[in-house]
């Protein structure tokens, strides 16, 4: 009988937090709803109502 050896790669794979990014993507996405009810406020004001 024959015993094989396997090598095996250990692998620690850290997850990074970085508040900065959450914080700059949460701003981003923040202006995207600010703008887009921008719009649909100018739309029901303004323009809905010359019709």
């Amino acid at each position: 009988m024959s015993v094989q050896q396997h090598d095996y790669e250990e692998r620690h794979i850290e997850k990074r937090h970085d508040p900065s990014r959450v914080a700059a993507t949460f701003i981003k996405y923040l202006a995207y709803v600010i703008i887009t009810f921008g719009v649909l406020y100018f739309l029901a004001r303004y323009l809905i109502p010359m019709f």
